[in-house]
């Protein structure tokens, strides 16, 4: 029953935050596709029938349908993203791995449907600029004859064969960004504040991404043009009319008018994505409150304590920790009910299952760091995880609401349950992941042993890569998710430790206090010690707009920011108080620094 409580939050949330995203996001299409159609129209010369034919444009069954199909994409766009979203960045350690992704066939789907998406787009923006675009077939008279027939329009054609070129780069470019990564923002913001701000960006990379993929489909049209058109034209029974300039030549690709109906209904596609992509990040992001204790036996195991402490769903521990973090800073009602003592017996359950949680967890981080340093180091076998001194959950795989599922309803695979959950079963995914959910290949380098990534660099590779770079990746993989939620944990660990020098009536806080200084004086001697190994490049791609979510390559630097803040937070609280704090001389060497700010 506890299992069953937690876990439904599991599903439910995602859900409601997809109905939401996909609400918002047919409530905008409107405004987005009035503002094509005034960009598809524009006439500098002539603003007043401009303004008219928009107008009446806008009223028209034809644009009235092509809404509905949009909507359609909307509905499909949003069940890929809660599909293929998760919250552990997908870091190829080659180039061979990345291709494996690219040619997976889940992949291969995915770059399907966002092709037929990508022509759907295209034919309700070629209906709306009418015209010469309007339709596939177009009466024309035969030379030799005279006679009329329906002959293919290219133009039409065109537009059609960019959408789906610009559909499979949207797919690709997906697995080659990272856009399907999601992060929890450490400083909060509200939805709109955040939609605001985040809006430009998304108008410049549908810019960006839409005269880029016009440039490379106008060229691969140019060489390749022709083996379709012939091909449609004979499958179709349409004519090819010789009299007209074929846009497979350099002639017929120099056409401004063409190219900037290319170029808007690009931006169109692509904003039209990018903007549901956004939302999904604002939503799926947004703060989820807990309660801290319940009145009644059946709600406790939703409340924040039971899940920190039992579940092992990964969106959950996200959205927890992140509750903790914000309770600790911002709410004095909740931050009392975490001291309160429980009633009758007067025992700190609630803290001291929080304070359980997190140094768990920190635990867990520190001694991975020092597994992955002892792999480095040694450039090759380590010890086992059996000879490492474990906390109680080291063994334990972090659940998905994937696992939760085939545990629960009898492995039904449900779209609600995909979004942060790797594709474990793919031939193609890192032997870390299939680790991370309690999966090993009996032939993969981690099976029993941990090993250094360095022995899977000695084999050889079709592609050539920076091994010093890839190995480092692939060993860092795993960790990347923990620096996430531990700087999440310290925020949240070391403002209800401040706050409990003049909250904590009880002094339910003081008891663990020893344990939770040391606990981060290790952890930040094992940061230091990962700091001095070699690093992947932590730059910046070099790209001048990209929607991929990048803040990984930066989470080290932000893990030792939180872990030095938090230390920061507990030592000028505390003061000269600290002194008293029964603790190694070690640790209370390191924590003179910090009161002495010479850190």
């Amino acid at each position: 029953m506890a299992a069953t409580a937690i876990y439904s939050y599991a599903w439910l949330v995602p859900l409601a935050l997809w109905v939401l995203l996909i609400a918002w996001s047919v409530l905008l299409l409107p405004v987005t596709a009035a503002v094509f159609v005034l960009l598809s129209r524009f006439s500098l010369f002539h603003p007043i029938q401009w303004i008219s034919e928009c107008t009446s444009l806008l009223t028209a069954s034809s644009t009235i349908f092509s809404l509905v199909v949009l909507c359609g994409v909307v509905l499909i766009t949003g069940l890929f993203n809660l599909e293929f979203y998760t919250l552990v960045p997908s870091i190829p350690c080659s180039r061979m791995a990345l291709l494996g992704t690219v040619l997976h066939p889940r992949q291969c789907v995915h770059s399907l449907v966002y092709c037929t998406m990508g022509m759907l787009v295209m034919w309700c923006a070629s209906v709306t600029i009418g015209g010469r675009y309007s339709t596939l077939g177009i009466p024309c008279r035969q030379s030799e004859s005279g006679e009329v027939v329906t002959c293919l329009n290219e133009y039409h054609l065109f537009l059609l064969l960019a959408g789906a070129f610009m559909g499979y780069s949207h797919s690709f470019l997906g697995v080659v960004q990272n856009m399907y990564y999601v992060s929890f923002q450490p400083i909060q913001q509200y939805k709109y504040p955040r939609f605001k701000g985040c809006l430009p960006m998304v108008v410049k990379c549908s810019v960006i991404q839409s005269l880029y993929s016009a440039r490379n489909f106008a060229a691969l049209y140019f060489f390749f043009g022709y083996a379709p058109k012939t091909w449609i034209s004979s499958t179709l029974h349409l004519q090819i009319d010789s009299s007209l300039q074929p846009l497979d030549s350099l002639t017929g690709l120099l056409d401004f008018s063409l190219l900037y109906h290319l170029t808007i209904s690009g931006t169109f596609l692509y904003f039209t994505w990018y903007l549901t992509v956004l939302l999904f990040r604002i939503y799926v992001t947004e703060a989820y409150s807990f309660p801290v204790q319940s009145t009644f036996t059946e709600d406790a195991e939703q409340c924040l304590p039971k899940v920190l402490a039992e579940t092992n769903t990964l969106v959950m521990k996200f959205f927890a920790l992140q509750d903790l973090a914000l309770l600790s800073q911002h709410s004095l009602s909740r931050r009392l009910e975490v001291f309160c003592l429980s009633q009758p017996g007067g025992h700190p359950h609630n803290w001291n299952a929080i304070s359980r949680e997190c140094l768990s967890l920190l635990s867990e981080l520190t001694q991975r760091l020092v597994a992955h340093q002892d792999a480095v180091a040694s450039n090759g076998r380590v010890k086992s995880q059996s000879d490492i001194a474990e906390t109680p959950r080291l063994g334990v795989p972090l659940r998905t609401p994937g696992s939760v599922f085939k545990s629960s309803v009898g492995g039904v695979h449900s779209a609600l349950t995909a979004p942060f959950t790797p594709d474990v079963d793919s031939p193609f995914s890192s032997p870390a992941i299939r680790r991370l959910v309690g999966q090993q290949e009996p032939r993969s380098p981690w099976f029993g042993t941990v090993q250094s990534p360095h022995i899977m660099r000695r084999g050889p590779k079709l592609w050539s890569a920076s091994t010093g770079e890839t190995g480092h990746i692939t060993c860092l993989f795993v960790l990347k998710m923990h620096f996430a939620l531990c700087c999440f944990c310290f925020q949240g660990l070391s403002h209800l430790v401040a706050a409990s020098f003049s909250e904590d009536q009880f002094g339910v806080v003081q008891t663990t206090l020893p344990n939770i200084l040391s606990c981060l004086v290790v952890l930040l001697e094992a940061v230091d010690r990962h700091f001095k190994l070699p690093h992947a490049s932590s730059k910046p791609a070099r790209a001048v707009c990209r929607m991929g979510d990048s803040t990984y390559k930066t989470l080290r630097f932000a893990l030792r920011a939180a872990l030095k803040t938090a230390i920061y937070k507990i030592t000028t609280t505390f003061g000269e108080h600290l002194n008293a704090v029964n603790i190694s001389t070690e640790h209370r060497k390191r924590l003179q620094q910090f009161l002495e700010f010479k850190e």
